[in-house]
Protein backbone atom coordinates (compact mmCIF):
# COMPACT_ATOMS: atom_id res chain seq x y z
CA UNK A 1 0.00 0.00 0.00
CA UNK A 2 1.53 3.31 -1.06
CA UNK A 3 -1.23 5.92 -1.19
CA UNK A 4 -4.23 6.86 0.92
CA UNK A 5 -7.59 5.77 -0.47
CA UNK A 6 -9.17 8.83 1.20
CA UNK A 7 -6.95 11.63 -0.13
CA UNK A 8 -4.25 9.97 -2.32
CA UNK A 9 -1.35 11.26 -0.18
CA UNK A 10 1.60 8.94 0.50
CA UNK A 11 1.34 6.49 3.39
CA UNK A 12 3.88 5.77 6.05
CA UNK A 13 4.15 2.61 8.11
CA UNK A 14 4.09 3.27 11.85
CA UNK A 15 2.50 2.18 15.10
CA UNK A 16 -0.37 4.61 15.77
CA UNK A 17 -0.81 5.99 19.25
CA UNK A 18 -2.73 3.52 21.39
CA UNK A 19 -2.03 0.63 18.99
CA UNK A 20 0.52 -2.17 19.23
CA UNK A 21 1.30 -3.05 15.61
CA UNK A 22 2.51 -1.28 12.50
CA UNK A 23 -0.22 0.16 10.28
CA UNK A 24 -0.28 2.26 7.14
CA UNK A 25 -1.10 5.84 8.13
CA UNK A 26 -1.75 8.72 5.76
CA UNK A 27 0.88 11.46 5.93
CA UNK A 28 -1.76 14.12 5.15
CA UNK A 29 -5.14 13.18 6.65
CA UNK A 30 -3.89 10.70 9.31
CA UNK A 31 -6.34 7.99 8.18
CA UNK A 32 -5.24 4.62 9.52
CA UNK A 33 -5.52 1.89 6.89
CA UNK A 34 -6.16 -1.36 8.74
CA UNK A 35 -5.40 -4.60 6.95
CA UNK A 36 -7.30 -7.46 8.52
CA UNK A 37 -7.67 -11.14 7.69
CA UNK A 38 -9.93 -12.10 4.81
CA UNK A 39 -12.66 -14.70 5.23
CA UNK A 40 -12.98 -17.56 2.75
CA UNK A 41 -16.24 -19.46 2.98
CA UNK A 42 -17.42 -22.56 1.19
CA UNK A 43 -19.61 -25.62 1.32
CA UNK A 44 -18.85 -29.33 1.27
CA UNK A 45 -21.80 -30.50 -0.80
CA UNK A 46 -22.89 -34.12 -0.61
CA UNK A 47 -25.35 -36.16 -2.67
CA UNK A 48 -25.93 -39.35 -0.76
CA UNK A 49 -22.46 -40.90 -0.36
CA UNK A 50 -20.81 -38.65 -2.97
CA UNK A 51 -19.16 -35.23 -2.65
CA UNK A 52 -19.28 -32.39 -5.18
CA UNK A 53 -15.95 -31.02 -6.40
CA UNK A 54 -15.11 -28.32 -8.94
CA UNK A 55 -12.09 -28.25 -11.25
CA UNK A 56 -10.75 -24.69 -11.06
CA UNK A 57 -10.88 -22.50 -14.18
CA UNK A 58 -8.90 -19.74 -12.47
CA UNK A 59 -5.57 -19.28 -10.72
CA UNK A 60 -4.35 -20.10 -8.24
CA UNK A 61 -4.22 -23.83 -8.94
CA UNK A 62 -5.93 -23.74 -12.33
CA UNK A 63 -7.10 -27.22 -13.33
CA UNK A 64 -7.04 -28.66 -9.81
CA UNK A 65 -10.09 -29.89 -7.87
CA UNK A 66 -11.59 -28.03 -4.93
CA UNK A 67 -14.63 -27.59 -2.75
CA UNK A 68 -16.79 -24.63 -3.88
CA UNK A 69 -15.45 -21.69 -1.86
CA UNK A 70 -14.27 -18.12 -2.12
CA UNK A 71 -13.96 -14.78 -0.38
CA UNK A 72 -16.94 -13.41 1.51
CA UNK A 73 -18.52 -10.27 0.16
CA UNK A 74 -19.50 -7.27 2.26
CA UNK A 75 -23.09 -7.42 3.43
CA UNK A 76 -23.43 -11.20 3.53
CA UNK A 77 -23.23 -13.77 6.30
CA UNK A 78 -20.73 -16.61 6.20
CA UNK A 79 -23.54 -19.03 5.32
CA UNK A 80 -24.81 -16.75 2.55
CA UNK A 81 -21.27 -16.48 1.18
CA UNK A 82 -20.82 -20.26 1.17
CA UNK A 83 -24.13 -20.76 -0.65
CA UNK A 84 -23.33 -17.97 -3.15
CA UNK A 85 -19.93 -19.47 -3.91
CA UNK A 86 -21.51 -22.91 -4.35
CA UNK A 87 -23.99 -21.44 -6.82
CA UNK A 88 -21.33 -19.44 -8.67
CA UNK A 89 -18.90 -22.34 -9.03
CA UNK A 90 -21.22 -25.33 -9.32
CA UNK A 91 -24.70 -23.96 -10.12
CA UNK A 92 -25.84 -25.97 -7.11
CA UNK A 93 -28.34 -25.25 -4.38
CA UNK A 94 -27.79 -26.80 -0.98
CA UNK A 95 -30.14 -27.78 1.85
CA UNK A 96 -29.63 -28.88 5.45
CA UNK A 97 -26.64 -26.53 5.72
CA UNK A 98 -24.58 -26.79 8.91
CA UNK A 99 -21.31 -25.24 10.06
CA UNK A 100 -18.56 -27.83 9.74
CA UNK A 101 -14.89 -26.63 9.76
CA UNK A 102 -13.01 -23.48 10.72
CA UNK A 103 -9.36 -22.87 9.92
CA UNK A 104 -7.19 -20.03 11.23
CA UNK A 105 -4.41 -19.40 8.70
CA UNK A 106 -2.38 -16.49 10.08
CA UNK A 107 0.60 -16.89 7.73
CA UNK A 108 -1.60 -15.79 4.79
CA UNK A 109 -3.99 -13.61 6.85
CA UNK A 110 -7.07 -15.72 6.11
CA UNK A 111 -9.83 -17.51 7.98
CA UNK A 112 -11.63 -20.39 6.25
CA UNK A 113 -15.21 -21.29 7.17
CA UNK A 114 -16.74 -24.43 5.66
CA UNK A 115 -20.32 -25.55 5.86
CA UNK A 116 -21.68 -28.97 4.99
CA UNK A 117 -24.96 -29.64 3.19
CA UNK A 118 -26.91 -31.87 0.84
CA UNK A 119 -27.33 -31.15 -2.86
CA UNK A 120 -30.90 -29.91 -3.47
CA UNK A 121 -31.29 -30.89 -7.12
CA UNK A 122 -28.88 -30.66 -10.00
CA UNK A 123 -25.59 -28.90 -10.55
CA UNK A 124 -23.70 -27.33 -13.43
CA UNK A 125 -20.51 -25.54 -14.34
CA UNK A 126 -20.03 -21.96 -13.17
CA UNK A 127 -17.64 -19.44 -14.76
CA UNK A 128 -14.84 -20.24 -12.27
CA UNK A 129 -14.99 -24.00 -12.95
CA UNK A 130 -13.81 -26.15 -15.85
CA UNK A 131 -15.73 -29.18 -14.65
CA UNK A 132 -18.00 -30.12 -11.74
CA UNK A 133 -18.51 -33.72 -10.64
CA UNK A 134 -19.80 -35.92 -7.87
CA UNK A 135 -17.17 -38.30 -6.48
CA UNK A 136 -17.37 -41.45 -4.40
CA UNK A 137 -14.72 -41.52 -1.68
CA UNK A 138 -12.53 -44.05 -3.53
CA UNK A 139 -12.59 -41.88 -6.69
CA UNK A 140 -11.46 -38.58 -5.14
CA UNK A 141 -8.48 -37.28 -7.18
CA UNK A 142 -6.35 -36.82 -4.04
CA UNK A 143 -3.17 -35.89 -5.92
CA UNK A 144 -5.09 -33.27 -7.94
CA UNK A 145 -6.67 -31.34 -5.06
CA UNK A 146 -6.00 -27.62 -5.27
CA UNK A 147 -5.16 -26.87 -1.65
CA UNK A 148 -4.09 -28.82 1.44
CA UNK A 149 -7.13 -27.45 3.25
CA UNK A 150 -9.41 -29.28 0.77
CA UNK A 151 -7.59 -32.51 1.64
CA UNK A 152 -8.11 -31.77 5.35
CA UNK A 153 -11.85 -31.12 4.97
CA UNK A 154 -12.45 -34.21 2.83
CA UNK A 155 -10.36 -36.44 5.11
CA UNK A 156 -12.28 -35.22 8.17
CA UNK A 157 -15.61 -35.64 6.39
CA UNK A 158 -14.98 -39.26 5.37
CA UNK A 159 -13.77 -40.05 8.89
CA UNK A 160 -16.78 -38.32 10.49
CA UNK A 161 -19.17 -40.06 8.11
CA UNK A 162 -18.15 -43.45 9.50
CA UNK A 163 -19.65 -42.53 12.88
CA UNK A 164 -22.37 -40.29 11.43
CA UNK A 165 -21.19 -37.45 13.67
CA UNK A 166 -19.96 -34.15 12.23
CA UNK A 167 -18.45 -32.02 14.98
CA UNK A 168 -17.43 -28.45 14.25
CA UNK A 169 -13.65 -28.29 14.44
CA UNK A 170 -11.38 -25.27 14.69
CA UNK A 171 -7.82 -25.84 13.45
CA UNK A 172 -4.61 -24.23 12.45
CA UNK A 173 -2.79 -25.75 9.52
CA UNK A 174 0.20 -27.96 10.24
CA UNK A 175 3.68 -26.48 9.68
CA UNK A 176 3.91 -28.61 6.51
CA UNK A 177 0.67 -27.04 5.22
CA UNK A 178 2.09 -23.57 5.89
CA UNK A 179 5.29 -24.45 4.03
CA UNK A 180 3.32 -25.82 1.04
CA UNK A 181 1.17 -22.69 0.90
CA UNK A 182 4.16 -20.35 1.06
CA UNK A 183 5.79 -22.30 -1.79
CA UNK A 184 2.64 -22.10 -3.93
CA UNK A 185 2.30 -18.36 -3.33
CA UNK A 186 5.83 -17.54 -4.51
Amino acid sequence: MKFCSECAAPLREMIPEGDNRPRYVCSACDTIHYQNPRVVTGCLVTAGRQVLLCRRAIEPRLGYWTIPAGFMENGETMREGALRETWEEAAAEVEDVALYRLFDIPHINQVYVFFRGELAGGYGIGPESLEVRLFDEQDIPWSELAFPIVTDVLTDYFSDRQGDEYPVRVSKPSPLWAKQTQHKRS
